[in-house]
C-alpha cells in the first residue's frame, strides 16, 4: 500500500497529515511530512512501520481511535482529553473530541475557520478539503489523503500522529438502538452531550493496560497458598491474562461465545474471566451451587466452547450434561489435581501454556478488534421466575460504572484492599472485585471457600481492609454473634457498652443529618468500645462499609451506627451492571439506598398519591439486553431506552432514594388492597429477635399469613441444623423454658413462647395502616432457609416462588378453615 503526498502551498513548516479512515479501522503513526524536503514524497507500510521516501521511520500504533492532543501543530500526544486546539504559527491543529461521536474541527494557523461538509473539512483561506477524524466510528469507504487531491477509493487506512505511549483507541461500532438480543450486535450508548455520563469510552482492556502502565509493580491480587498469602502484582496479573487469552485461542474460543467459569473466587477466576474477554469470547459466572442441569442451561445458552471449574465436585457436574453442550470444546480444573485424565481437560498449569505457539499479534489483532459498545459479558440472573435470563455487558457498561462508582465514593488510586467473598457470578462481587479494583489500582484478597460458614472474620482480620461489601444477611450473622458474646459479657462490661452504644448512635445520627456535633463522652467510647469493635472485625482500617443485593432491616443498620460503623446502601441490579444508586459519607439516610450514581437518573413511572411509582433507569451502566430473549428485553426496556427495574420507590425533598418493594411481590389481596411484604417482614424481626425468616402470603386470599423460621446453628456445609442458636434458646428460657431444637417447637409449641410471638407480631399489627395489612395467622416451619434448601439465592436474598412450592401445604392450611 502507498500514498503519495503532496505539499500544501504556503508558508507551513509542515504539510498536512496523512488521514484515510476505512470501515472506522484507521492506524496512527507519528510522520509529519516537512514541506521543503517532501514535496512529492511517498508513505509506504511494511510490517509495523511507514516507511516516507524510503528513509522515515515510524512504528505504527493500534488499529482504532484514540484521544489525540495535538500540541502546538507538531507534537502529538495520546491519551488526553482535550478542549481545543492550537493557533500557532506551526502548522495544522486536529482534535479529536471524546465520547461523543462528533468530527473533531482541524484549526488552521492564527485560528483560521472551518467548516464541517460531510465527511471533509473545508479551510475557506486555502480552499482545500482534508479529512477529519471521528471518535465514533462509522463505517467509510473512500476518503481523501492529503491536501486537496487525495487519491480516490483508498482502501487502506493510514494516519500520521502520535506514536509514544499510544494505547488502543477509544472505539465504538455503529449502531442505531439502544438494546440488542443478539451476542454480536453493537448498541446505541447512553452518551451524554457534557458533564457526567460524556466521558470517553474504552474497552476493558484499555481500563487494564491504563491501569498497568502506572501502577504494574503494585499488589493486584493475593490468595493464600499452605498458609501464606502469595500476591501478583499487575504486570503479572495483565500477563498471566494475556497468557490466557492466547490459550482460549488455541482451544478454538470463538468470537462471541461464552467460557463459563464455575467455583469459588480465585485469581484464577479473575484471569479467565479477563482472559475470555481479551480472546473476544464472552466471560459468564455460574453459581456453584447449581445443579448440573443449571449449569447445562447456562453453558448451551452462551454457547459456551470452554468451562472452567474450581475442582473435582464442580468438574462431576459438567462431566454428567457435557454430551448436552454442543458448543463445548474443552474444560479447565483450576484447582487440585486431576483424579481422572480425559481428552479435552485440563489442568491450569496445562492451560497457560497451551497458548505460548499463539503470537503475540494475533492476540493483539482480536484485541484491537475489540469496540466497546459490544458484549463481552453475561451475568444470569438467578431464574427465580422462570429460567436464568443472561443480561448483555459491554465493555462500555463495566469501564465506566467502574469509574464513576469509584469516583464518586472517593476511591483512591492504588490504596484500595478489598476481601472477594461474595459470588462472583453475581453482579455487585463482580463489578466490586473485579472491575472498580482493577481500574483504581486495588488489591483484591481472596477469602477461604468457606467463608461464609464462619472464617470471613479470620480474613478481615489479616487484611483489615479499607472498604468491604456484605449483602444482609453477612451484617445479620455478625449482628447475631456480636449479641452472643455481649450476652455472655460481665454486667459492668454490658453497661458500659451499652452506654457506648447509645452514644455512638447518637453520633451516627448527628452525621448522618450533617452535623458536626459530637456527644459529650464520644472519644471515651471510641476509646473503650468502637476501635476494639472495629479491630476484633478486622474493620479498623475500612472508610466505608456497604450493604446490598437485598434489603436490610432498620434494626440491622443502627446496631451497626451505634458501634460508630455507618453501613451505607447500595441499590441496582444486573440489569444496570450493578449500582445505581450509592450511599456514602456525604450522603446517607437511614433505609434509604443513598443517590443516582453520577450521570445516571431515575424515573418514577406512573406514581401513586404517594409518589410512589416504578423505578426507571437510565444511564451509560444499562445493560444491552437478554442474550436471545427478544420479548424480555423489550419487557425491561422501553421505546425510549428507560430500564424498568421491576421496583417500587420514591424520592424524599432531598434526593435519597426509597425503595418500598417490587411489583411483583406486591399481595394483593381477595378485597383488592396492594401490599408490600418486606416492610412487615421486617418489622416482625425487629419484634421478635428469635425470627431469622419470615415470609408473608396472602395473595388472593382473605387474610395475611406468615412463615416463620427460628434462628440456629450452621453446620459445617453451610446448613441449618435442628439445634437453636443461644439468642433462640436464651430467648425461651427466660419464658420458663429450656429448649434446644426447633423440632421442640414445631411439634408442640409451648403457650408461653407462642403468647410471647404472637404479642410480637400484635405490636406489628397495631402500625399498619389498615385491617388488610395486619397478620392473622403465623407457623414456625421445621428449618431455616438456606442457599443449600433453595429458599434463598446466592446472595442470600429470599425466592418467593420456590418458598410459595415448597410449603404449600403449611400455606394450604391457614386458609383451610
Amino acid at each position: 500500500m502507498s500514498v503519495n503526498g503532496v505539499g500544501h502551498p504556503g508558508n507551513q513548516t509542515y504539510s498536512p497529515r496523512v488521514c484515510c479512515i476505512e470501515n472506522g479501522l484507521d492506524k496512527f503513526v507519528n510522520a509529519p511530512l516537512k514541506k521543503d524536503s517532501y514535496t512529492q514524497s511517498t508513505a509506504s507500510l511494511e510490517e509495523n512501520k511507514v516507511i516516507v521516501n524510503g528513509s522515515y521511520n515510524c512504528p505504527l500504533t493500534n488499529g482504532e481511535m484514540a484521544h489525540i492532543h495535538h500540541a502546538e501543530g507538531r507534537d502529538a500526544r495520546a491519551g488526553r482529553k482535550v478542549e481545543s486546539t492550537c493557533t500557532g504559527e506551526r502548522g495544522p491543529a486536529l482534535l479529536v473530541q471524546s465520547g461523543i461521536g462528533r468530527w473533531a474541527s482541524p484549526l488552521e494557523p492564527q485560528g483560521q475557520e472551518a467548516a464541517i461538509n460531510q465527511h471533509f473539512v473545508e479551510f475557506p483561506k486555502y480552499g482545500t478539503t482534508r479529512p477529519c477524524i471521528n471518535n465514533n466510528l462509522v463505517p467509510l469507504k473512500l476518503h481523501s489523503s492529503i491536501g486537496p487531491h487525495g487519491p480516490p477509493g483508498c482502501k487502506e487506512a493510514l494516519s500520521f500522529t502520535a506514536t509514544e505511549n499510544v494505547q488502543p483507541g477509544i472505539a465504538l461500532a455503529p449502531a442505531e438502538q439502544m438494546w440488542s438480543t443478539s451476542r454480536d450486535h453493537a448498541v446505541k450508548l447512553r452518551m451524554a452531550k457534557s458533564g457526567p455520563g460524556s466521558e470517553a469510552s474504552m474497552t476493558v482492556y484499555q481500563m487494564f493496560q491504563e491501569t498497568v502502565k502506572i501502577y504494574g509493580d503494585l499488589p493486584a491480587l493475593a490468595a493464600k497458598k499452605n498458609g501464606n498469602w502469595e500476591t501478583l502484582t499487575y504486570k503479572e496479573y495483565f500477563q498471566q491474562c494475556r497468557a490466557a487469552a492466547k490459550s482460549f485461542l488455541k482451544l478454538g474460543l470463538e468470537r462471541y461465545h461464552g467460557v463459563g467459569i464455575l467455583g469459588f473466587n480465585s485469581p484464577e477466576w479473575f484471569i479467565a474471566d479477563v482472559g475470555c474477554i481479551l480472546a473476544g469470547g464472552l466471560a459468564v459466572g455460574i453459581y456453584v451451587t447449581n445443579s448440573p442441569e443449571a449449569c447445562q442451561y447456562v453453558g448451551n445458552h452462551c454457547e459456551a466452547n470452554v468451562l472452567v471449574v474450581e475442582n473435582h465436585k464442580q468438574l462431576v457436574k459438567i462431566l454428567k450434561v457435557k454430551d448436552q453442550l454442543p458448543h463445548l470444546k474443552a474444560i479447565v480444573q483450576y484447582k487440585d489435581e486431576l483424579e481422572q485424565k480425559l481428552s479435552n481437560l485440563y489442568t491450569w498449569k496445562e492451560f497457560l501454556k497451551l497458548g505460548e505457539d499463539v503470537s503475540e499479534e494475533t492476540l493483539n489483532d482480536v484485541i484491537r478488534s475489540q469496540v466497546a459498545n459490544e458484549c463481552c459479558s453475561l451475568i444470569y440472573t438467578s431464574g427465580t421466575t422462570g429460567q436464568p435470563k443472561g443480561a448483555m455487558l459491554s465493555h462500555d457498561n463495566i469501564t465506566w460504572i467502574a469509574n464513576t462508582a469509584g469516583n464518586m465514593t472517593n476511591l483512591k488510586q492504588g490504596e484500595q484492599m478489598t476481601v472477594s467473598y461474595l459470588p462472583l457470578s453475581h453482579v455487585a462481587a463482580q463489578v466490586y472485585d473485579l472491575w472498580i479494583s482493577m481500574r483504581f489500582a486495588g488489591t483484591t484478597y481472596f477469602a477461604e471457600p468457606d467463608a461464609l460458614k464462619g472464617s470471613l472474620v479470620n480474613t478481615l482480620r489479616e487484611v483489615r481492609p479499607t472498604t468491604f461489601l456484605g449483602v444482609p444477611r453477612v451484617w445479620e450473622k455478625m449482628q447475631e454473634k456480636m449479641k452472643a458474646m455481649g450476652a455472655k459479657a460481665s454486667m459492668i462490661r454490658s453497661k458500659v457498652a451499652n452506654w457506648a452504644k447509645s452514644i455512638g448512635l447518637q453520633a451516627s445520627y448527628n452525621a448522618m443529618n450533617g452535623s458536626d456535633a459530637v456527644p459529650w463522652g464520644y472519644m471515651l467510647a471510641n476509646s473503650l468500645v468502637f476501635k476494639k469493635v472495629r479491630v476484633a472485625l478486622g474493620l479498623d482500617r475500612c472508610t466505608a462499609c456497604y450493604t446490598g443485593a437485598a434489603p436490610i432491616t432498620k434494626d440491622t443498620l443502627e446496631f451497626f451506627m451505634s458501634f460508630n460503623i455507618p453501613l451505607f446502601e447500595l441499590y441496582g441490579m444486573s440489569e444496570s451492571t450493578g449500582p445505581h444508586t450509592v450511599s456514602w459519607h456525604s450522603a446517607n439516610r437511614i433505609m434509604s439506598c443513598g443517590k443516582e450514581v453520577v450521570g445516571c437518573s431515575t424515573k418514577l413511572d406512573k406514581p401513586d398519591e404517594d409518589g410512589i411509582g416504578e423505578l426507571c433507569f437510565w444511564g451509560r451502566h444499562v445493560f444491552m439486553g437478554y442474550l436471545n430473549m427478544r420479548e424480555q428485553t423489550e419487557t425491561a426496556l422501553d421505546q425510549e431506552g428507560w430500564l424498568h427495574s421491576g421496583d417500587l420507590g420514591k424520592h424524599d425533598k432531598d434526593g435519597f432514594l426509597f425503595v418500598t418493594g417490587r411489583i411483583k411481590e406486591l399481595i394483593i389481596t381477595a378485597g383488592g388492597e396492594n401490599i408490600p411484604p418486606v416492610p412487615i417482614e421486617d418489622a416482625v424481626k425487629e419484634e421478635l429477635p428469635i425470627v431469622s425468616n419470615a415470609m408473608l402470603v396472602g395473595d388472593k386470599r382473605k387474610f395475611l399469613s406468615l412463615l416463620l423460621t427460628l434462628k440456629c446453628n450452621i453446620d459445617d456445609s453451610g446448613e441449618p441444623t435442628d439445634e437453636l442458636a443461644p439468642e433462640t434458646v436464651e430467648f425461651c428460657k427466660q419464658r420458663g423454658f429450656t429448649v434446644v431444637h426447633i423440632s421442640d417447637l414445631t411439634v408442640k409449641i409451648p403457650p408461653a413462647i407462642s403468647k410471647a410471638i404472637q404479642e410480637g407480631i400484635e405490636r406489628v399489627n397495631i402500625r399498619a395502616t389498615s385491617n388488610a395489612q395486619k397478620i392473622q395467622k403465623w407457623t414456625i416451619l421445621k428449618r431455616d432457609f438456606s442457599i443449600c434448601g433453595g429458599e434463598l439465592g446466592p446472595t442470600m436474598k429470599l425466592k418467593r416462588p420456590i418458598v410459595h412450592k415448597m410449603y404449600k401445604e403449611e400455606i394450604e392450611r391457614f386458609y383451610a378453615e
